[in-house]
């Protein structure tokens, strides 16, 4: 019996010190994924901040860079021309458009004011706010 016993005992041993430590790692594991998916979301709320592009009729001021520049009708290159602008003059920015062509992409701005219609944007500097456009457009008209 004592055989027996010695064969039995060997092999009823559950577990090893290292095959142990696997299971309480796998059980550890387990929980953490389980704790971690619950059904409750906790929801925050997004509110964002209030700010010129978002809030606002206008997303910036242009000053014209080009010696002569032609508004447009609609964003495209085959378009009527509606009027002019000359170097240093100011645009208010109401929307920006970018149009693919066969050769590219090409963006465009929608201004507002007086003379309201589409200018390329690389004709124009772009600036945040009307001051820093006033004093850009007086440093061309030099």
């Amino acid at each position: 019996m004592d055989s027996f016993s010695a064969v039995f005992s060997k092999k009823t041993k559950v577990f090893e010190k290292p095959q142990l430590s696997l299971v309480l790692l796998f059980i550890a594991l387990m929980s953490f994924l389980l704790c971690s998916c619950s059904t409750k979301k906790d929801e925050i709320d997004i509110i964002p901040p209030i700010t010129s592009p978002l809030s606002g009729d206008y997303i910036g001021f242009g000053v014209i860079t080009e010696s002569f520049t032609h508004i447009n009708a609609d964003p495209s290159p085959d378009s009527s021309s509606i009027g002019y602008l000359r170097r240093g003059s100011l645009v208010q920015i109401i929307r920006r458009q970018t149009i693919k062509t066969k050769d590219g992409y090409i963006s465009w701005v929608l201004t507002g004011g007086q003379q309201q219609g589409w200018l390329k944007e690389d004709v124009m500097d772009i600036y945040k706010n009307e001051n820093q456009a006033i004093t850009a457009s007086e440093l061309l008209s030099r």
